[in-house]
């Protein structure tokens, strides 16, 4: 009897095991009744019957999937070379099993494709500077083909975008010539806002101002006894001084009388 009672003790341990079945908390699964969908297991202790039941776990985290790198054309005849990365979750996890063989792969495939028809329909400046919207319009796109999937596309980034050399060469001088076009445009209106300021200067400046200035440059000029500056003076600067002279030595007609 107890020879009997070992095997049967074995033999009924097996069975548990083989009855029980754990799901784990970022998991569902999908049971199959002699191969027919019969029930969605939640996470945490799970009973199934062996042999006539069967067990498959779908992960429903978000998977990450890359885009290798595609060769396209843009709108205005560019080629390019871009790849993205797609971040995708299963939300309902019969159909991503019962729908589709392999969905992840599916989504990779589907996602090249559309990746290549928007490139196509859009000119190299908006790829450069529309980057978000470009991978809005790809996210549209797949959503609506793997929703019957039971996939959720939560988000796709492009990476990088690849030009032809010759191209990146034309961007550089475009971009130089730019900077060029900016520096003339500041020298220039540093230039009109100080002839301005110049112009405002000579009408607020009289004959005895404009001699007065003559006079402090010629004392900043010679602070160094060792230098010698020759001046050309016009006629008109040597009549400001003239003018200067005659006022401090007229005496006003009061002072005459006293």
């Amino acid at each position: 009897m107890e020879f009997i009672g070992i095997p049967a003790i074995i033999i009924f341990i097996v069975l548990i095991i083989r009855f029980v079945r754990i799901v784990d908390q970022y998991e569902r699964g999908i049971v199959l009744t002699l191969g027919s969908y019969t029930r969605t297991l939640q996470p945490g202790l799970n009973f199934i019957i062996p042999v006539i039941e069967r067990l498959i776990k779908v992960d429903v985290r978000i998977t990450t999937v890359d885009i290798p790198q595609q060769e396209a054309i843009t709108k205005d005849n560019v080629p390019v070379g871009i790849n993205a990365v797609v971040y995708f979750q299963v939300v309902k996890v019969e159909d991503a099993v019962l729908k589709i063989q392999n969905y992840s792969y599916a989504v990779s495939q589907y996602a090249q494709a559309a990746l290549r028809d928007v490139i196509g329909g859009v000119d190299l400046d908006t790829l450069l500077t529309a980057r978000q919207d470009i991978a809005q319009q790809i996210k549209v796109i797949i959503d609506e083909e793997t929703n019957a999937w039971g996939i959720d596309v939560t988000s796709i980034k492009i990476q990088d975008i690849e030009l032809p050399a010759d191209m990146k060469r034309a961007m550089a001088k475009q971009a130089e010539a730019e900077r060029t076009r900016r520096a003339v445009i500041i020298a220039a209106e540093g230039e009109l806002t100080a002839s301005e300021n110049l112009k405002k200067a000579a009408v607020n400046l009289t004959a005895g101002g404009i001699s007065i200035r003559t006079l402090q440059t010629i004392e900043s000029t010679t602070a160094n006894p060792a230098n010698t500056v020759v001046f050309a003076l016009p006629v008109e600067v040597l009549r400001g001084f003239q003018a200067l002279m005659t006022g401090t030595t007229t005496k006003h007609p009061l002072e005459k009388q006293l």
